[in-house]
């Protein structure tokens, strides 16, 4: 099943828009009804107004009434054990528990985070 998840996120990242930095990343949702959102990072010339693959995914996710994330995987062809950066970590924690998975690729082997390991002591209310 990660697989998949891996697959579709490699595919996003073919279409992310990069001018500015060139690291195209992918990303592909899984959410507790079994759904699968993709996302890619795309980029502003007004840097903070970039949005990141995993962003771009979990919105698309909550814009069609999904809250909770099962699994998220995250992929750059320029970086092996591509992970979050830190607004996508706490973003993803909004929407997951301690048992979602956060999968990147290194090499052909698929590593698995949990947000604990990725967030810990994060911030939610």
């Amino acid at each position: 099943m990660y697989e998949d998840l891996m697959k579709k996120a490699i595919d996003a990242s073919t279409r992310a828009y990069v001018p500015y930095s060139n690291f195209p990343v992918g990303a592909c949702v899984l959410t507790e009804n079994d759904k699968t959102y993709t996302g890619c990072n795309f980029e502003n010339s007004s840097f903070g107004l970039t949005i990141c693959a995993e962003r771009n995914a979990i919105g698309s996710a909550i814009a069609d009434g999904e809250r909770k994330i099962k699994a998220i995987a995250v992929y750059s062809p320029k970086q092996d054990n591509c992970t979050p950066c830190g607004a996508c970590r706490q973003v993803i924690s909004e929407f997951c528990d301690d048992n979602t998975d956060i999968i990147v690729k290194i090499n052909d082997d698929l590593k698995i985070y949990k947000i604990t390991e990725l967030l810990p002591e994060r911030f939610s209310l």
